[in-house]
């Protein structure tokens, strides 16, 4: 445990990574030198870190980890300020409801997780969902009309905030039965003629324009396609053969279907909650943070898990159902 570090270590140690220096860091802290520096050497030994060493005239220059303590410590003084307001908010009754926005191409299990961890944190808060398209989510943002939303990127209006909360490789989906199903990785050329599904661009323009670039960076333009509004949607016109379609990578999909990485290329997709800079409730900040870290630990399990599987293989044929045999899998890993 760590429960010799306090606030103050890291407040006093980031002026001092901000000054280079200790005179002007106790000037901006309004402290004397000799108790910063004690402040300073107290957190080190304690930690067994050096975040700079001493030049001329006072001066400092900073490590490798004393170049990561300043991004480290404005990050955690961030979450305690943010903390407070949230809990002052709450005290104060200012968070009656929550009006929670989501469009058609967000998973709605992680939704309903981003909902589920904001009643841990305010059980009585009853939550308002919004389902839209995106230019409708920015424009009920930037109005007031919902507090935040749950979107995929691009988001271009300047008075939103976008927190990041993760990101998604995409993959190519077909038919299992398909003559280059049996390829475990597509060249670009592959997709000439065969990727004819996408998002319908009302959805979200911006996304469906990002798309398009993609593909014309390997040289393909796809000049007509069939249009899903839903990822649903999107699936079930592969499963009836209009073509292939580009999925988030460990999307469910249909036995019929199977999902393959597209070699040379790293297309993601970023899934972020997006608020009002000026109006927002003040809870927004921390469940973001929270729902990193629950993400974060989420994706460790899961990769545990297949490091596990993957060095007992005849435990993983133990548990195949009867008539698995030969299936190829549903899912391969980009990094394969």
């Amino acid at each position: 445990m760590n429960d010799w570090a306090e606030f103050r270590h890291f407040r006093y140690l980031l002026e001092i990574v901000r000054h280079a220096g200790f005179r002007a860091a106790a000037e901006a802290l309004h402290t004397a030198q000799p108790n910063l520096s004690a402040q300073a050497k107290q957190f080190q030994e304690h930690s067994h870190v050096h975040l700079y060493r001493r030049i001329r005239d006072g001066r400092i220059e900073l490590t490798d980890v004393g170049i990561a303590f300043r991004a480290i410590a404005e990050g955690l003084l961030d979450a305690r300020d943010e903390a407070i307001a949230a809990l002052v908010a709450i005290e104060h009754g200012e968070i009656q409801t929550l009006r929670f926005g989501c469009t058609s191409l967000i998973d709605q299990g992680l939704f309903h997780t981003c909902c589920q961890m904001h009643k841990e944190m305010m059980p009585a808060c009853p939550i308002l969902p919004t389902h839209g398209d995106m230019q409708q989510l920015e424009d009920e943002l930037t109005s007031g009309e919902i507090d935040a939303a749950l979107v995929t990127l691009p988001v271009h209006h300047r008075h939103l905030r976008v927190e990041v909360i993760r990101q998604e490789r995409l993959v190519v989906c077909l038919r299992r039965d398909h003559e280059l199903a049996a390829k475990p990785i597509f060249q670009p050329s592959d997709l000439e003629g065969n990727l004819t599904i996408l998002y319908h661009p009302e959805r979200h323009f911006h996304a469906h324009q990002r798309h398009r670039e993609y593909l014309r960076e390997i040289g393909i333009e796809v000049e007509s396609y069939a249009r899903a509004t839903h990822p649903t949607e999107l699936r079930e016109l592969v499963r009836q053969g209009y073509g292939f379609a580009l999925v988030r990578e460990g999307s469910k999909i249909d036995e019929e279907l199977i999902t393959r990485p597209v070699s040379g290329v790293n297309w993601t997709v970023s899934i972020a909650i997006v608020y009002n800079r000026q109006q927002h409730p003040k809870t927004i900040p921390v469940l973001v943070r929270h729902l990193r870290r629950h993400l974060a630990a989420s994706a460790k399990k899961s990769n545990l898990r297949t490091i596990a599987g993957s060095a007992h293989p005849e435990k993983e044929a133990c548990k195949r159902p009867s008539g698995s045999e030969g299936k190829r899998p549903t899912q391969m890993s980009l990094l394969g």
